[in-house]
């Protein structure tokens, strides 16, 4: 690693993105030597705490996973000593003048690189960004040293509040110094589709509307709001889920290869993919919200039973939408997709269904040969699977469908990291292949901008299903409408 010191300094650090994900991470890459000899973290929010009140907060979500017991303690220890606490408000130059001084002081004096993670409310960003630009904490590549920002969704509510956060955090952080987070895009088996596609010949020849009937994308969880109506009331699923996760994934599906796997090329090709994908209307949408059920001897409760939740809302806990990718490679296959809190399961999964086999070779046999599929398994327990026709063993010809199966955790010895360590190395290291570009960004939210707005402008009350359910049956209405059936 090189000798210029880096600081690490986590707006919001006393919360808990900041103490479960951002921080564990840190420690992560240290056990496994990718921070630099010379680093420190500074934590930075409003909570009065002092620097060990701090490091026993941070040391409470600290995990093993990369060292053996004996020498895990030892490096918890000097991990936590990099680590000192900032208290101040986000939007008060005097107080992150205050930052500056701390950090400036933390490497005898020696001027380093900076990375900001502002691990905070979206609507705090632009103060927050402003008062640092202010207090000189936005300066970049003087002497070599670089200042890099990271900002988690969601960017905006759509297309115009997304161009002004972009404008407004731009006065202070160039577009090259912000680096904007989709943790999905870190997860191992989402980086694995470039690898997937593009260093595997077999696909590419029928990567395309000739040999592809759909492609599916599915997000589920089967919990409830718990109390954090606060944030998804004003969001939704869609913005919550599909504008941003979903959305990035079928990018990566669709999108044409890379001249080189560098981030510009990368991105450029995300972007052609979602600039061909047309706002869907509103007969493509079905969007719904869990009510009451009722668990064996349990009642839980339905979305506007939270007490976070406003009695009359109609923030929809789930959508399902049919979008197209309009261009010779993809005319004709409809890219289905749905995300949903409160359902039968936690799973994210992407799933291509091939087309029927031509001619009527097997057609006379019991048990015809059904199409392939190939699956995408994210979470949990990333896969790939292959469903491919056998001839089942024995005197007759009796067809079965197999999967060929790809499981991480059998397959490989090694730890899957988690998606916050492989996007943290990214920005210390400068790659922006799996961050979100301005350009990319404005394409994402032209999708889903004009739906969104006449959910909100009509007020429309979404249909209504049991928690645990798979969802509302008018989904699996749409599906069928597209020659899909849901899995």
């Amino acid at each position: 690693m090189e000798s210029i010191p880096l600081t690490i300094c986590v707006v919001g650090a006393s919360g808990h993105l900041a103490r479960t994900k951002i921080l564990p991470a840190l420690f992560a890459l240290y056990c496994q030597g990718h921070l630099p000899e010379r680093f420190c973290i500074v934590g930075y929010a409003r909570s009065a705490l002092s620097d060990l009140e701090f490091r026993e907060r941070v040391s409470q979500h600290l995990t093993c996973r990369y060292t053996p017991a004996q020498s895990c303690e030892d490096l918890m220890q000097k991990f936590l000593e990099r680590c000192s606490y900032c208290c101040g408000q986000y939007d008060r130059p005097d107080d992150f003048a205050a930052l500056k001084e701390r950090v400036e002081g933390l490497h005898a004096g020696v001027a380093g690189h900076l990375l900001v993670y502002l691990a905070i409310p979206p609507q705090v960003f632009p103060l927050a960004a402003k008062a640092m630009g202010t207090a000189g904490i936005a300066c970049d590549g003087q002497d070599g040293r670089w200042t890099r920002l990271v900002i988690e969704k969601p960017f905006g509510r759509d297309r115009e509040s997304s161009d002004q956060l972009t404008r407004e955090i731009g006065e202070e952080f160039s577009e090259t110094q912000t680096f904007r987070i989709d943790h999905y895009l870190g997860k191992e088996v989402i980086q694995n589709l470039l690898v997937l596609r593009f260093a595997n010949l077999i696909f590419e020849p029928i990567w395309n509307r000739h040999y592809i009937k759909s492609v599916e994308i599915t997000w589920k969880e089967d919990l409830t709001i718990e109390g954090r109506g606060g944030y998804f009331d004003n969001t939704g699923i869609i913005r919550d889920v599909m504008q941003n996760h979903l959305l990035q994934i079928l990018a990566l599906v669709s999108m044409e290869a890379p001249a080189r796997l560098e981030a510009d090329h990368i991105q450029n090709a995300k972007v052609n993919a979602l600039l061909c994908v047309p706002p869907p209307t509103m007969d493509d949408v079905v969007i719904a919200q869990y009510g009451a059920s009722r668990n064996g001897d349990r009642d839980i409760p339905g979305y506007r039973d939270d007490a976070s939740v406003a009695s009359d809302s109609v923030t929809p806990t789930y959508a399902a939408v049919a979008l197209r990718v309009d261009n010779q490679r993809w005319d004709g296959v409809p890219f289905l997709m749905r995300a949903g809190k409160g359902l039968d399961g936690r799973m994210t999964e992407i799933r291509i269904r091939f087309r029927e086999i031509p001619g009527a070779t097997f057609d006379h046999e019991e048990t015809p040969p059904a199409p392939n599929e190939l699956v995408i398994r994210v979470q949990p327990d990333a896969a790939i699977y292959f469903n491919i026709m056998n001839k089942v063993p024995g005197l007759g010809m009796k067809l079965e469908p197999r999967m060929l199966d790809l499981q991480y955790d059998l397959a490989f010895s090694e730890a899957i990291p988690d998606a916050y360590e492989d996007l943290l190395l990214d920005v210390i290291r400068g790659d922006k292949s799996l961050f979100i570009r301005s350009d990319e960004l404005a394409a994402a939210w032209d999708i889903f901008t004009p739906m969104l707005q006449e959910i909100d402008t009509r007020h429309l009350s979404p249909e209504t299903y049991e928690f645990g359910a798979r969802g509302p049956e008018a989904s699996d209405q749409l599906a069928a409408g597209h020659g899909v059936t849901w899995e």
